[in-house]
């Protein structure tokens, strides 16, 4: 088993996705009955590249002005919806039904 398939046995995983750097979608997992296609995960990975270039952008800027440290680089991060949520790190995530997200086994998977 590789990472997209170990993410497609947490409860309630919808879909896994892998993308590359410039949010190109590269493999996926849709779970049998998931109302998401394709093209919905590829616009997913999109999401994904422009928010964690945000994150990244905001978490340098944090530390520079506080001299705090910690918060870069970007580990990985959720974006929560109405009904579901991704969890992402590096070129990987999960969509995970809102009512069964579990984060810390997700990012357990996703940090392997």
């Amino acid at each position: 088993m590789n990472k997209l398939d170990d993410l497609m046995q947490l409860d309630g995983a919808l879909a896994t996705f892998d993308f590359s750097s410039g949010g190109e979608l590269t493999d996926s997992r849709i779970a049998d009955g998931a109302e998401i296609e394709t093209d919905v995960l590829d616009m997913v990975c999109h999401v994904c590249v422009a928010n964690g270039a945000i994150a990244t952008m905001q978490a340098r800027g944090w530390e520079k002005m506080t001299q705090m440290e910690g918060f870069y680089p970007i580990q990985g991060f959720s974006l929560i919806g109405f009904e579901w949520t991704v969890i992402v790190t590096d070129t990987v995530g999960v969509i995970i039904k809102n009512d069964k997200v579990d984060y810390d086994a997700a990012y357990a998977i996703l940090e392997k």
